[in-house]
């Protein structure tokens, strides 16, 4: 598969909405209402393929009639869906921002050039986007706050993000409390 034909995650179904088979729509988009013009919107196995009407705004995401599905069941058998579009129907970003599935994958490292971990997975729950690092050598993940300043470097070509990240949240064994200090 080539970079431009790469599927990008641009929203989840949430569940119904209504009776006729609307669906809560969550759009992981900078303009969550441009969803709708980068359908159809496949499943991430592919099988499935929708087209978007957004229909209004809610206050966590938005409502939408996704063709084919016309019933409060089927709508609500798609909750917890993915709905990706290819990379080449997504706007060009500028140099300062990335796609979450560009960061995926990426080793990083601290400011000294020593290996943290492998970004896992980058979630966000509404103030910023946070990395998910697993730990190098372990199944453990830490999750480091996607900020210019605890993450300075985003090298996408080299396949490697440097960090600066507070003291202590990688497990410094320096950093630890000493147990004889009274607290």
């Amino acid at each position: 598969m080539t970079a431009d034909s790469e599927m990008i995650c641009v929203g989840a179904i949430a569940g119904a909405y209504g009776v006729r088979g609307e669906v809560r729509l969550k759009s992981f988009c900078a303009d969550p209402a441009a969803i709708e013009g980068y359908a159809p919107l496949s499943t991430e196995d592919g099988v499935h393929s929708y087209s978007v009407q957004v229909t209004g705004q809610l206050k966590n995401g938005l409502t939408a009639k996704l063709g084919g599905i016309g019933d409060k069941e089927t709508a609500d058998a798609l909750r917890g869906t993915r709905l990706y579009a290819p990379r080449d129907r997504l706007p060009s970003l500028p140099d300062d921002e990335y796609y979450h599935a560009d960061l995926i994958g990426l080793a990083v490292l601290d400011t000294g050039g020593s290996a943290l971990g492998t970004v896992a997975a980058v979630h966000n729950h509404g103030a910023t986007d946070l990395l998910e690092v697993r730990l190098e050598g372990q199944s453990e993940t830490v999750l480091l706050p996607f900020t210019l300043a605890l993450v300075p470097t985003v090298d996408l070509a080299s396949g490697r993000i440097i960090a600066d990240p507070p003291e202590g949240l990688f497990g410094d064994a320096d950093t630890a409390p000493d147990k004889d200090t009274p607290t």
